[in-house]
């Protein structure tokens, strides 16, 4: 089966979660052992739609969905740009890894039969 008719067969919107370790002296931590990272994708495009981070403020967690929606989950390298010029919290090596964990799913979506 072809990526272009799997993409017939799925939504047009996708969710996936990506999870990554916290470092252990950050408030979030006490909280919650890993952050998780949910992205709303455009199953055609690869476009984020909306983003969503387990962090325990507020404000982190909008920065975090404003540096993620509108980027595209295919290009991993310009996510990470953005998230290491824009995020100088402790999470930002977790929030990497969270994002990185969601386009490993986004990937295995779309794997081809010949590829398994």
């Amino acid at each position: 089966m072809s990526k272009n008719d799997l993409n017939q067969l799925l939504a047009k919107e996708i969710f996936v979660t990506g999870y990554a370790k916290l470092p252990t002296n950050i408030t979030a931590s006490k909280m919650y052992e890993v952050i998780a990272v949910g992205l709303l994708i455009k199953s055609g495009t690869g476009e984020i739609l909306e983003a969503e981070c387990t962090l325990s403020t507020q404000l982190a967690n909008k920065f975090v969905s404003r540096m993620l929606v509108g980027k595209n989950i295919n290009q991993m390298e310009e996510i990470e740009n953005v998230i290491d010029i824009s995020y100088f919290g402790s999470a930002k090596k977790a929030i990497k890894t969270a994002a990185q964990n969601c386009k490993k799913k986004f990937d295995a979506i779309f794997m081809s039969e010949e590829e398994v």
